[in-house]
């Protein structure tokens, strides 16, 4: 099976600082790095490393080419990223001393993906297929629109979040994930609660406190696993990754939910984004501290 992939592709800008800038504030950094990232990027070598066969559809900048052939040597088919003559998109992410961040985003060629170029990739696709989005690019309701005509299986990641953005993508989603926050914002955005919605399989990640998978007659609670975090950017998108492939693999539901805890519980014990997301042999081999 495939899991298609309709996400951004970053440049990652992090800088290490003693606390999160306040209003104004001018703060010095400790360290600096850059690597590849941006939501989708991050879920498709998360994917990949899981063990699936992951399609990325997406562009770069001829500044990004580096992260195309990085992405290729991650394990990720490449084959549909669009090289562009605007800049690749990048974040400028600041991480404190505790593993909290905050993130600055510039689209660039994420926002200019050809929706032909869309359509001609998903109709590779065959039934049972999956394909993910997330907000970071754009044509996302209308690959959600053709990839449920041709019976994917529809997930959506809600970030960065936007009610709108969610509200056009209900109607064709299968799986939905996203955090506490913005779980909340939708439940006010639209009046209803999360349990009220017509999505089949609904995933809310809750940072240090698990996970909670509301299905059809179900909902189940997921703990985390206790660690010492260094870094928690990507590992939201490490874990939306995992649960993807668990499910393209077979792995039910709340195997795929557990399998994805372990992996976000190494990947926040790591500085950087995708090019430091463990394989699944690390997944499976860890336990937690």
């Amino acid at each position: 099976m495939t899991i298609f992939n309709l996400g951004s592709i970053n440049a990652d800008h992090v800088y290490c600082v003693p606390h999160l800038p306040g209003p104004g504030e001018t703060l010095a950094a400790t360290s600096m790095q850059t690597g590849l990232g941006g939501k989708g990027a991050n879920m498709s070598v998360a994917a990949a490393r899981a063990g699936s066969h992951v399609v990325q559809i997406g562009a770069v900048g001829r500044d990004g080419l580096w992260a195309k052939n990085r992405l290729l040597e991650y394990g990720v088919d490449t084959r549909h990223i669009a090289e562009l003559d605007v800049p690749t998109g990048h974040a400028i992410i600041t991480v404190d001393d505790v593993g909290e961040n905050a993130i600055t985003l510039f689209s660039g060629a994420n926002h200019q993906i050809s929706e032909d170029s869309i359509a001609r990739v998903l109709s590779s696709g065959s039934t049972g297929d999956i394909f993910v989005t997330q907000n970071e690019t754009n044509a996302q309701v209308i690959a959600a629109k053709i990839g449920s005509k041709l019976g994917l299986r529809i997930c959506y990641a809600a970030a960065p979040f936007d009610a709108n953005a969610v509200k056009a993508m209900l109607p064709y989603l299968d799986f939905l994930i996203l955090n506490s926050v913005e779980a909340q914002q939708l439940e006010t955005a639209l009046d209803v609660s999360i349990e009220e919605l017509e999505v089949a399989d609904i995933v809310i990640t809750l940072g240090a406190k698990g996970a909670r998978w509301v299905g059809r007659e179900i909902d189940q609670s997921f703990d985390a696993i206790k660690v010492d975090p260094i870094d928690t950017t990507g590992a939201g998108d490490t874990f939306t990754g995992y649960v993807l492939a668990g499910l393209d693999r077979g792995l039910t539901m709340g195997q795929s939910i557990s399998l994805a805890m372990r992996a976000a519980a190494l990947m926040v014990m790591r500085m950087g984004t995708a090019d430091v997301i463990p394989d699944l042999k690390e997944v499976e081999e860890f336990s937690g501290l």
